[in-house]
């Protein structure tokens, strides 16, 4: 797209700042944008969601772009066209950006940081976790020309994925939340994920830009090396900006600022790392320790993800959003460390890890039998581990076998990948 075409299409954009990709959804004065994926064509959309009142369709198909039809804007890629106009809108809006990425809790620092910022500030923030190729572009392109900051996430699976998301977002900010071991089936090791996370801060490295360090964390520090930072430690950190006191009870968790104690409604010591960086946000752009605690307090983790329900008695953890090795082990360890009642695992498989996965499952299975954790393992590779624990190979299975129907006045831990869709449990309890 020339750059003349993609004036043209920002101008077409701030008159009509809605974009549709699904023509079922398409409202008067929408952008419908025909993205293609491997099962379907949306250019074969176009003109059933121009006929439903989209102002124009974005379309690479040729055979459609038909010159008596304005309606039709024609581009070379619709994908590259979407993530174009997102990086130009940024551009034009011009506010402050942090760019988010990290193995665990890229999603729930988003949301703290978020929180925090929009005491003060009008933020922009990704969507849930629409974090990639297209997610990023379409946060973007949801920034007002009134914001202050944007905030956003950045996921990946692959090699090169965090370079060509900084390159669209192009952010003054970064943060990585942690180097841990995920999605193994491409990147290998932590070596491996951390050249990829680290792209973020190569990136910011050459801009000039600064990043926000957990400095209790070896790898983020490494990865941080030679760019301006501004940092936290809960460990008593010297070099630290910001020096925080874990003053937790059980299960949620609670922090100490200067001389502000800010209780929590998160669980789990792996989430200090994110309150962290929230704080360490809001001391930056000039929040006060009150404004700080406000925020966080009020904050209440959803989208199964360190959720805390109660059930039957139980106290039901429910971090089902997402799992690897790294994010499991410090979920397990958390249930360990409650205190005063049983304690029960339900963890499901753990998906992306190539030829780890044997080791890795087989690995949680033994840290639960050696710590004598009350424990349910679903899917198939736990299924195929060497454990005397009770094993399924899918969770309707283990919702037939009635076994969490049983389970009274405990602390429950119920975690793995997405797919597994282990909260089926509760709506069928």
């Amino acid at each position: 797209m020339t750059e003349k075409e993609l004036k043209e299409l920002h101008e077409i954009f701030i008159k009509h700042p809605k974009i549709t990709r699904n023509s079922k959804e398409v409202e008067e004065g929408d952008i419908f944008w025909a993205l293609k994926g491997a099962r379907f064509d949306g250019n074969k959309f176009a003109e059933e969601a121009l006929e439903k009142g989209a102002h124009i369709a974005v379309i690479d198909d040729k055979k459609k772009n038909i010159v008596k039809e304005k309606r039709f804007f024609y581009v070379e890629d619709t994908l590259q066209a979407l993530q174009d106009l997102g990086n130009f809108h940024r551009v034009y809006v011009g506010m402050p950006t942090i760019a988010i990425t990290g193995s665990n809790g890229k999603t729930t620092t988003k949301e703290l940081v978020n929180a925090v910022l929009s005491q003060k500030y009008r933020t922009v923030a990704t969507y849930k976790n629409l974090n990639n190729h297209i997610g990023v572009p379409l946060t973007l392109l949801d920034i007002p020309e009134d914001a202050d900051i944007a905030i956003v996430e950045m996921g990946t699976n692959h090699f090169g994925e965090i370079e060509v998301l900084t390159k669209i977002a192009d952010p003054d900010f970064g943060i990585i939340t942690s180097i841990g071991k995920a999605h193994l089936e491409e990147f290998k090791d932590l070596d491996g994920v951390l050249k990829e996370k680290g792209t973020l801060f190569d990136y910011l490295r050459q801009k000039g830009g600064m990043v926000f360090v957990n400095l209790d964390d070896e790898l983020v520090s490494k990865a941080a090396a030679g760019i301006n930072s501004y940092s936290f430690s809960f460990q008593n950190n010297q070099y630290a900006d910001i020096k925080l006191q874990d003053i937790s009870g059980s299960p949620e968790l609670k922090v100490r600022l200067n001389d502000t104690d800010i209780q929590t409604k998160l669980t789990g010591k792996y989430n200090l790392s994110n309150i962290g960086y929230a704080i360490a946000v809001g001391k930056f752009f000039n929040l006060s320790d009150a404004e700080i605690k406000q925020a966080l307090e009020q904050y209440t983790p959803k989208d199964m993800r360190s959720q805390i329900l109660e059930m039957n008695g139980n106290l039901i953890i429910l971090d089902a959003y997402n799992a690897n090795p790294t994010s499991m082990r410090a979920a397990i360890n958390n249930l360990l460390q409650m205190t005063g009642k049983r304690k029960v695992a339900v963890l499901g498989d753990m998906f992306e890890l190539g030829d780890t996965a044997a080791e890795e499952h087989q690995a949680i299975a033994d840290l639960l039998s050696e710590n004598g954790v009350e424990a349910y393992l679903v899917g198939e590779n736990f299924s195929r581990t060497q454990t005397d624990l009770p094993v399924f190979k899918t969770t309707q299975d283990f919702i037939d076998s009635g076994i969490f129907d049983q389970i009274k006045d405990a602390d429950v831990l119920i975690k793995g990948s997405r797919g597994v869709a282990l909260e089926k449990i509760l709506k069928n309890s």
